[in-house]
This record gives structure tokens, C-alpha cells and sequence, in this order.
């Protein structure tokens, strides 16, 4: 019997738009995504824009009720900027309601709320003035922090500032995959550099806010594996390191932007511009805990014919195949348990052992119906067996003394997924998008009530 810490954390992730709908109603402004999927549909999986989602706006109270029937003591979701702040400035009282009752019934149902303030989700106002590229987007991101502090803040005691934000670097501003769809490696490190930033703002108002509680960030962390023990393998291996995952985790957790990524932008010429005074403000506003986000590894190698000075980060790595690999197919993801040790292992030694969570793990499989058995359950036993190995390397990372007080799954109930919309499906319930939008327990669900309840399996 593996048994977790009295008091473990056990619940699920989503955000804001990808789950609440009604996004262009009850006083929101639009996003980047409203606005692409406008002016780009065809993008989009199967026409799932982001105007309905999952209908959370409407069907909180029983997703809530739902959670608790699956043994949630907690639940990480994030609040809609372009819903609290329409145009920045001011606030959307019908917004205010919403997020007050919501986080409520949580509490009342004995779900802890863990709060993220950005989700991917630009309003489209700061991004017509040029989004994170534009330095005004910190005091922009630092006055929502505030006000989401100052409204919430009696209900919610764990915040957090951003989810996964070299994701919406990379995929903004170097492999064209969410909007503005730039490739641009200079404005990539601009817009990472601002973000950072603005989280370090959002930092200190929550101090200044007097916040009863704690504050952290949501990292996405693809553990590197060279190629071979050749040095230069292994020079590939440190950089991946210090991009995807040293680049946030040192400033926000140690305090200081690494000196080899510094070295490494400056012998580029790639440096962002900084304020003066930033790096006393890094150093002043380090976080209180860590959600670290992880799916999969990233294998790499020494690249073949890198420029010099670099144009993207495959001048510094390229990926390895591992012909040894397993793979879910319906992400081309490989699936590699023993890291989640490895990052254990990482936040025990380097970062002072701070407190940290498995923000986000899980398994997205497309057309799950065809795996409905006859009680009409979908009987996703291969979800089941994904989370076992992981909570097994995790629980091997946690004797080793690592310091993880949590463990969430992607998702609680099947949600809408960026240009993917539905086809993979993450949930512990299912979701009937012609059957207005029922929520079925899946057999993962079952099973996960029986972890929560013996804590442990």
C-alpha cells in the first residue's frame, strides 16, 4: 500500500476559457482567441471556438458537487481577465458575483480553491497594444493581481500568477501556434522577460495587498535527456534545462536570473531591455510554493548546423528520437513516469526544498467512446494506469524527502483544448457536447474517489 502525506492535496485543473463558455456575454470583453477564432475559424478543431466550452458558467454548482463525489479535496481554475476587467480598468460586478459564488461552493463543499490569475488568455485590448511585447502589460497584469487580491482574497488563500508561461511564449512567438503566431526568437525572449515581470508585480501586490495566505506559479517542466555523455550532448541537455525550465523557476523560487542564460543571450545578442530597478524587485518577491505542470520529456541532442548568432532555440538543441520510447498516439507524447521522480529529486536539491505540487498530469485519448462498456461508462483504464505509475514515482520522490504537498490531475471534466477543441478528451467525467453538456463519471473517476479516500493505493 503506497500511502501519501496527512493532508495531501488531491484534485484536478482547468482554466478559465477553457471551461466557463459564455465568452462573449455577462460583460466580457474578448481575448485573443475570441478574436482569432473570428478571423481564423478554420484553425480550429471540428469549429469549437471558445464561445461555449464546457458551460461551467452556467453548471458550477453541479461540477462542484461532482468533485466532491470523486473525493476532490481541491481544485486549481484560473479567473477570466477580460471578465473581471472588461477594459482594464474597470470591474464587472456580474463577473465579481460569479467567481464569489463559485469559489464559495467549493469551500461549502470542502474543495479548496487554488486561484491562477493567466491561462493563455490576452485580453484583446492589451493585445492591441502589443500584448506582452509592451512593458505597460506589467502595471496592466500587477492592477488585475490587485483587484483579484481585493475581491477574493477573504475566499482564496493559494494564488498563483501564471499557468505554463513558456507556453504562451513559445507558441505565441516562436512555432506559430497560438496568437499572435509570430517566429521571432528576440521578441520570444521580450515577451518571457515581461511575463516574468509581471509576475514579480503581481508578487509584491499580493504582499501589499496583505493576502491571509500564499502565493506561487504554475511551471510546465520537460525534464532533459541527452542523447549520449558526449560534452556536447550534454551542453544541449543544460540549455534545454535552462529554457524550459531554470529560465522561470530560479528567478521566481531563488531570486535570480540564471548568469548561464544571461551568458548565453548576451553571446547571441538576444538580451530583452530591463527597467533598472527589476532586479532588486526579482530578488524582493520569490513565491511560496510551486505547481509544476508535467506530461513529458524533452530527448535531445547536439544540433547538427546551429547559427550563430542563433535564430531559434534548435541552434542550441535539437530533439532526439529514443528508440526506446513510449508514446500516447494521440498526442505524439512520450510517456516517461520516472522523471516526475527526477523533478522531485530537482525542487529537493536545487531549490531549497521549497513546497510544490503536481499542478497538471494526465492522458488526452481521442474518440473515448468507442471505449463505453455496457453500464455506459467509459471504462479508461489506460488513464487509470498513467496515473498509478506517476503517483508511483512521485511517491518515491516524496520518501526521498522532496517537499510535494499535491498531486491534480488534467482534467476534471473533459474541456475545450485551444486549437484542438474536444478531440482529446482529459476527464474524470465525460462530456456530452450534444446532450446538453452532461457530465458522466468515467471509471477513472471511480478509481481516483478510492486514492482520495484511502489516500493512497
Amino acid at each position: 500500500m503506497i500511502k501519501f502525506p496527512n493532508d495531501f492535496l488531491w484534485g484536478a485543473a482547468a482554466s478559465a476559457p477553457q471551461t466557463e463558455g459564455h465568452s462573449s456575454r455577462n460583460g466580457k470583453s474578448a481575448t485573443t482567441w475570441d478574436k482569432w477564432f473570428e478571423l481564423a475559424p478554420e484553425k480550429f478543431n471540428d469549429n469549437q471556438g471558445p464561445e461555449n466550452t464546457s458551460n461551467t458558467y452556467e453548471m458550477f454548482v453541479e461540477d462542484v458537487v461532482n468533485m466532491r463525489k470523486i473525493g476532490m479535496n481541491s481544485y486549481r481554475t484560473s479567473i477570466s481577465w477580460a471578465r473581471l476587467l472588461p477594459d482594464g480598468k474597470n470591474l464587472n460586478d456580474e463577473a465579481v458575483n460569479f467567481y464569489r459564488t463559485y469559489f464559495q461552493t467549493m469551500i461549502d463543499n470542502g474543495i479548496e480553491p487554488i486561484i491562477n490569475l493567466f491561462h493563455f488568455d490576452m485580453p484583446w485590448w492589451l493585445m492591441e497594444k502589443g500584448g506582452w511585447e509592451n512593458r505597460e502589460s506589467v502595471d496592466d497584469f500587477a492592477y488585475y493581481a490587485q483587484v483579484a487580491f481585493e475581491q477574493f482574497g477573504d475566499l482564496v488563500h493559494r494564488w498563483t500568477t501564471f499557468n505554463e508561461p513558456t507556453v504562451h511564449i513559445e507558441c505565441g512567438y516562436l512555432y506559430g501556434y497560438h496568437y499572435p503566431a509570430v517566429v521571432d526568437l528576440r521578441r520570444a525572449i521580450q515577451v518571457g522577460y515581461h511575463t516574468l515581470m509581471a509576475h514579480v508585480m503581481a508578487v509584491q501586490k499580493f504582499h501589499q495587498v496583505n493576502v491571509d495566505g500564499q502565493i506561487g506559479i504554475i511551471l510546465n517542466v520537460l525534464p532533459a535527456y541527452s542523447r549520449s555523455d558526449d560534452a556536447k550532448d550534454l551542453g544541449a541537455k543544460a540549455i534545454s534545462d535552462l529554457l524550459s525550465s531554470r529560465s522561470f523557476l530560479d528567478p521566481v523560487v531563488l531570486g535570480h536570473v540564471p548568469n548561464e542564460l544571461v551568458k548565453l543571450l548576451k553571446r547571441n545578442e538576444l538580451l530583452p531591455e530591463i527597467n533598472e530597478n527589476d532586479k532588486q524587485l526579482i530578488i524582493d518577491n520569490t513565491v511560496d510554493f510551486v505547481g509544476i505542470n508535467y506530461y513529458q520529456p524533452r530527448r535531445v541532442q547536439a544540433p547538427k548546423n546551429p547559427n550563430f548568432p542563433a535564430k531559434m532555440p534548435s541552434d542550441w538543441f535539437e530533439s532526439y528520437d529514443w528508440p526506446d520510447k513510449r508514446v500516447n498516439p494521440y498526442r505524439g507524447w512520450e510517456i516517461y513516469p520516472p522523471a516526475l521522480y527526477d523533478i522531485a529529486i530537482m525542487m529537493r536539491d536545487e531549490y531549497g526544498n521549497i513546497p510544490w505540487y503536481v499542478s497538471e498530469n494526465g492522458m488526452g485519448v481521442a474518440d473515448e467512446e468507442r471505449f463505453i462498456d455496457d453500464t455506459g461508462m467509459i471504462n479508461d483504464q489506460y488513464r487509470i494506469d498513467f496515473m498509478k505509475e506517476h503517483l508511483e514515482q512521485l511517491h518515491r520522490g516524496i520518501e526521498a524527502g522532496s517537499n510535494c504537498f499535491g498531486y491534480h490531475m488534467w482534467t476534471f471534466v473533459d474541456c475545450w483544448s485551444w486549437l484542438n477543441g474536444y478531440r482529446n478528451r482529459y476527464g474524470f467525467y465525460r462530456l456530452d457536447l450534444n446532450n446538453n453538456y452532461k457530465r458522466t463519471v468515467k471509471k477513472s473517476g471511480l478509481w481516483f474517489q478510492q486514492i482520495t479516500q484511502n489516500n493512497g493505493f
